[in-house]
């Protein structure tokens, strides 16, 4: 089976690697010349554990090429997987641009039965939309337009892509449907589970899912906030509420907020669906304005850890909006690294992975090559990425590094006795 998927991004670069690592003859098409340059050359541009190697293992083998000639990749392709960016614009709404663009490409190639299918995470109603404009060229029953939404964590995509929790695909074509499950049997036939619906009901369980646990999220960092004021443990709270088989245990850290291209994204996104049709989401809604008080509210920590801001000298540690990648979009932590600056603070900061891409965001940063280096100096440390190796800190030597014995711990990474009896001012969230 030919596949050809347009866009090389983390989506569009884990989805064309690891079909081809099980047996398809993949080809990633991306209009940046500059990104299929790299990548033929075997630099991946995106920071993923594990990418690499399926993507070399698969180039070597001859089933996975890069090109930026989107258009010649149409014409032999069975299916083709729309996997480009849908940024938000100023109002939520996601920018369709560049979706759309990938179907005027595909209609003006398209040359036999094919099917479309949307990978990107897409406002409901957006396949029909596909559909209509194929349909201004070209016979409704010479093409099927899919959807196959992704749910993949940065950090463990290619685990995720590999042995996912369920497959969706949303689809009212019979031999479209023959075809995905051809293009997934390698994953079914490991007794994972696809789901077919139709393709609105495809569409919207992507943006159910991301809004459902960004509430999670909130309602966490929620009660995070009172814990603090009755003097209860947050952990402990999430610990006894994950114990019930209905909530679980995952997505109930708290922390200074969720980030990352997903949650914001997409949970604005389903709210701007949601207002066109007259509908209120007060849930989405209040977790959207929850998660903005609590980037306050982690600056507002730090302001009363360290006293006066301006001219403090602030080690940081993490950049991303989480461990596992180099994603710095919407992350908390280069909020907090930009607020800091603008009160006048000298940030010294690192991160395993993302300090070329803050750089590129905020130039003012200064960038400290380990953590014992970023607090060299400094008056205080803040955790604002829970990076693994951040949990294994040797605390004497760090503490030999600060200034003032100062640790600000936004992702509760450590026991506060501990950090306590090594002799730290300790800071952290929902704990007494």
């Amino acid at each position: 089976m030919n596949v050809t998927v347009i866009g090389t991004g983390y989506v569009g670069l884990v989805t064309g690697a690891c079909l081809a690592h099980f047996g398809l003859d993949v080809t990633c098409a991306d209009l940046d010349a500059g990104k299929i340059q790299k990548l033929r050359q075997g630099l991946i541009p995106i920071y993923e554990p594990g990418l690499e190697e399926v993507v070399s293992r698969n180039v070597q083998a001859g089933r996975l090429r890069f090109t930026e000639d989107v258009a010649a990749a149409i014409p032999d392709a069975e299916v083709v997987f729309l996997a480009v960016g849908t940024p938000p614009l100023p109002d939520g709404s996601a920018d369709m641009r560049y979706v759309f663009g990938a179907v005027q490409t595909i209609s003006e190639g398209h040359r036999r039965y094919q099917v479309i299918v949307t990978k990107s995470t897409v406002p409901v109603g957006t396949g029909a939309k596909i559909e209509a404009l194929m349909a201004e060229r070209h016979p409704r029953d010479s093409f099927s337009v899919v959807s196959n939404p992704e749910f993949l964590r940065e950090g463990s995509a290619v685990a995720d892509f590999m042995r996912p929790e369920r497959i969706v695909v949303g689809c009212d074509d019979p031999k479209a449907l023959e075809i995905m499950r051809r293009l997934y049997k390698p994953q079914t036939d490991q007794s994972i589970q696809m789901l077919t619906t139709n393709r609105v009901t495809a569409e919207l369980i992507k943006y159910a899912s991301n809004a459902f646990l960004a509430v999670k999220i909130s309602f966490i960092n929620e009660v995070s906030r009172l814990c603090e004021e009755v003097g209860a443990d947050v952990m402990d709270v999430a610990r006894g509420m994950g114990m019930d088989s209905r909530i679980g245990p995952r997505f109930l850290h708290p922390g200074p907020g969720y980030g990352g291209s997903c949650f914001p994204k997409d949970t604005r996104a389903l709210l701007d669906v949601a207002r066109a049709r007259k509908v209120g989401l007060r849930v989405v809604d209040a977790a959207v304005a929850a998660n903005e008080d609590q980037i306050q509210r982690a600056l507002n920590k730090i302001q009363k850890a360290f006293g006066i801001i301006a001219g403090a000298r602030v080690a940081l540690l993490g950049l991303a909006f989480k461990s596992d990648t180099d994603d710095i979009r919407e992350s908390p932590a280069m909020k907090i690294a930009g607020a800091l600056l603008d009160a006048g603070a000298v940030v010294r900061a690192f991160d395993p992975a993302a300090a070329e891409n803050a750089a590129a965001v905020l130039p003012a940063l200064a960038f400290a090559k380990d953590p014992y280096d970023a607090a060299a100096g400094s008056d205080g440390v803040v955790v604002a990425t829970e990076w693994n190796e951040f949990k294994r800190l040797d605390l004497q030597r760090l503490k030999a590094s600060l200034k003032t014995p100062l640790i600000v711990d936004l992702r509760n990474l450590y026991d506060p006795r501990e950090i306590r009896e090594a002799g730290f001012t300790y800071v952290s969230v929902g704990r007494p």
